[in-house]
């Protein structure tokens, strides 16, 4: 077994994979192999040291796939909202249905590496899974290939192969990659492992960075390229898959051993029926309800299993932490897609903002072992592993608590909520002089509106049904028009005011409802010339408005300045400068005159620009990095201290459950109690103060034990042997 010795040098490298890999490589089958076999050939070393040369295939293999699954899942949700139009309720839960999926599969891909198919063939079968995934999601990802129902079949079907396939691999590829050292060189596999999680690290990292770029900045089909986004981590997936095989033959390749967790599994089974088949009040009682098994398992067996269901038991808070943890990917991206990505020299994609967690973690971790821990040691206080996990919920806490403070600034420039009975108009007076303008039973625009008047703010209509006919007078030069224009409710209106043919006209037209999705920007033209144009937007757009007034449609573009636009008129060629389309921004731009070989317009800005910096994401980025570092590196070690060496993957499945429960979590909050963002934001804080609450108090009642004084204590004491022990019916028989 090579935990100890590499548990101090993997931490340096740890990631978010901090919360699914430590205990990896130590499961039932890395025990010497019993029984004959044959003894395969030393593998070359790697320049002469002491480092087998087929552990170089396994680490770029590593990189490889961490790149595939993290490149993949960083535009997972923006996808399900620009690709599916989900919404971001159901985005969110089928996003956190697979990380949970991904995070209970890992318990399959151990029972078929240690009881069937050994490491080796494990790897291999479920990486080829794992590739037909991918390649189904990136094909599903191809707009031109069939309606909405193929996209999201194939897109659901190849989340569920890559599910399979990266938790199923995720227990067995470092702990291949243990098995491949000689059992002297236990130093040289510590550095293995550091190395390993640096490999984990550096394809996060990367590949969050990336994969939003290939997304977001590469155009095809007309629109995100989701398909190359996927594509590209489909590529690295087979590659990963290649170099895995190039290296088949230096492997060592340990047979199958047989799973602890199965064992674990069924003398809990055994006692907890064997109990509840000798109730009768004549039976002597037993100290704890394991000793129950006693008539099937050794003492060594039951001893170890009380203590990973003492652990086990502290693990039932955890998925709390989790639950908030992995939002980054859904909740925190989201609320990103509503804020200003503009950095100056580089503008950040709002999936782009994850790849901080791994960049945090890889600093924090230093500081937090050669610094801070030092520190507090100095100052006399006993900051135990319990103390350092509940600090972690505490920041995590904070994290969401920040994170419901910028929602709330987040929401000063959404439009307002539309109710029943309600709707919202502004005016825009494209007339020469000012206008006053009166709505029915309405006490709205009691000062004249200017001439091409940017409006403030739309104001509310309240209507007497589902919609209303009602009369607009307009006092214009002394002169009083009346329309009559029919209002539906939740909906937002733009009173156009114009000159026609000498004399004041009006229309009444329809505007967004909400600000355009993922910081993009909306704008649509009114020509007020006398002859119909033709406007070319960054030589791609192409948008056609006849003349007197007329509207075009919404057109959504990217963030950008947008000065060297065409309008193409009967007249000629000029130039149409729009300015800045800022992130979240609706406008209307109005075509009201051409002269000196340029269009001379007018823009309105209807939907506020996002005005929230992107960068105010990052104190809540920084406390759940820290509370990563503090709850998940030190709740593993802590865990691996308190647990017998042969249940070392017990303990590792638990606690990838705690993280597919805290995904669960938010997939029933999601879609049972939809809530204002930042309400929910709230109530993901107060849930993670009070299960901290709780968690503290059950780590002040636990009793640290050392495993060692166990095996200790049961090689001294006499344990007969199976064939001698006899059955509690037996027992009842003869009493």
């Amino acid at each position: 077994m090579v935990g100890d010795e590499a548990r101090g040098e993997m931490n340096t490298f740890q990631r978010n994979e901090s919360k699914e890999s430590l205990f990896t490589f130590i499961s039932a089958g890395d025990d010497p192999p019993k029984g004959d076999f044959t003894v395969q050939k030393k593998s070359p070393k790697l320049c002469g040291s002491n480092y087998p040369l087929s552990i170089a295939f396994i680490v770029v293999n590593e990189f490889c796939e961490r790149f595939s699954y993290y490149g993949m899942r960083a535009v997972l949700t923006l996808y399900f909202i620009s690709f599916f139009h989900w919404d971001e309720n159901l985005s969110t839960a089928v996003y956190h249905a697979f990380s949970a999926l991904c995070y209970f599969t890992p318990v399959i891909g151990a029972i078929m590496a240690d009881s069937w198919l050994g490491k080796y063939k494990t790897i291999i079968y479920l990486s080829i899974v794992y590739v037909v995934g991918h390649l189904v999601k990136s094909v599903g990802a191809i707009p031109s290939l069939g309606n909405q129902a193929v996209h999201v079949v194939l897109s659901m079907v190849g989340l569920f192969l890559i599910a399979l396939g990266t938790g199923g691999i995720k227990p067995c590829v470092s702990a291949f990659g243990g098995d491949q050292f000689e059992e002297e060189h236990t130093s040289e596999r510590s550095k293995f492992f550091s190395v390993f999680y640096l490999s984990i690290n550096a394809g996060s990292l990367i590949s969050t960075f990336v994969t939003p770029v290939l997304r977001g900045d590469v155009k095809c089909f007309g629109e995100d390229c989701y398909a190359l986004a996927f594509g590209v981590p489909a590529a690295l997936m087979v590659l990963a898959l290649v170099v895995f095989i190039a290296g088949s033959g230096l492997y060592r390749k340990t047979p199958p051993q047989g799973n602890v967790l199965l064992e674990v599994c069924k003398c809990i089974g055994f006692a907890v029926k064997n109990r509840l088949k000798n109730r009768s009040h004549q039976i002597p009682k037993r100290d704890h309800w394991l000793d129950w098994a006693s008539e099937k398992y050794s003492k060594q067996l039951i001893g170890e299993v009380k203590m990973v269901t003492r652990v086990l038991f502290l693990f039932l808070p955890l998925p709390m932490f989790w639950a908030l943890f992995d939002q980054q990917g859904s909740r925190w991206t989201l609320q990103a897609t509503k804020m200003n990505a503009d950095f100056g020299i580089y503008v950040l994609q709002p999936d782009q903002m994850q790849f901080l967690n791994p960049l945090l973690i890889l600093v924090f971790i230093p500081i937090f072992d050669l610094g801070l821990y030092p520190l507090i040691s100095m100052c006399k206080f006993n900051f135990t592993p319990i103390r350092k996990m509940a600090t972690g919920m505490i920041l995590a806490g904070m994290a969401f608590g920040l994170a419901a403070i910028v929602e709330v600034k987040i929401n000063e420039t959404d439009m307002p909520q539309l109710v029943p009975k309600e709707s919202l108009i502004q005016v825009l007076n494209l007339a020469k002089n000012p206008v006053q303008v009166t709505i029915q039973d309405q006490n709205l625009f009691q000062q004249p509106v200017e001439a091409l008047q940017n409006p403030d703010e739309y104001s509310r209509l309240i209507l007497n049904g589902e919609q209303q006919s009602l009369r607009f007078i307009l006092q214009h030069q002394g002169l009083s028009l009346a329309f009559n224009y029919t209002v539906k409710e939740k909906s937002v209106y733009s009173l156009i005011v114009f000159e026609a043919e000498g004399s004041l006209s009006s229309r009444l037209i329809t505007d967004l409802e909400a600000k355009p999705e993922n910081g993009l920007a909306a704008v649509r033209f009114i020509n007020g010339l006398s002859q119909d144009v033709n406007l070319t937007i960054d030589n791609k757009q192409f948008i056609a408005v006849q003349r007197n007034y007329a509207v075009s449609g919404y057109l959504l573009v990217e963030r950008d300045k947008y000065d060297n636009g065409k309008c193409i008129t009967e007249t000629g060629e000029f130039t149409l400068d729009l300015g800045l389309l800022d992130f979240g921004a609706s406008y209307t731009v109005v075509i009201t005159n051409v002269s000196g070989g340029a269009v001379q317009t007018w823009k309105s800005e209807d939907i506020k620009a996002n005005n929230v910096h992107m960068a105010w994401q990052l104190p809540q980025y920084l406390l759940i990095s820290a509370g990563e570092v503090m709850f998940s590196i030190t709740g593993l070690a802590f865990s691996y201290s308190q647990s017998p060496a042969s249940m070392k993957s017990v303990l590792q499945a638990g606690w990838l459950l705690t993280v597919a429960v805290g995904n669960t979590l938010v997939l029933v909050v999601a879609q049972a109690a939809p809530m204002a963002q930042w309400a929910e934001f709230v109530l993901f804080t107060v849930l993670l103060f009070a299960v901290c609450i709780i968690f503290s108090i059950m780590g002040y009642f636990y009793v640290s034990v050392d495993p060692e004084d166990l095996e200790e204590k049961e090689e001294k004491s006499e344990t007969p042997s199976r064939g001698n022990m006899i059955s509690l019916v037996t027992q009842k028989t003869k009493l």
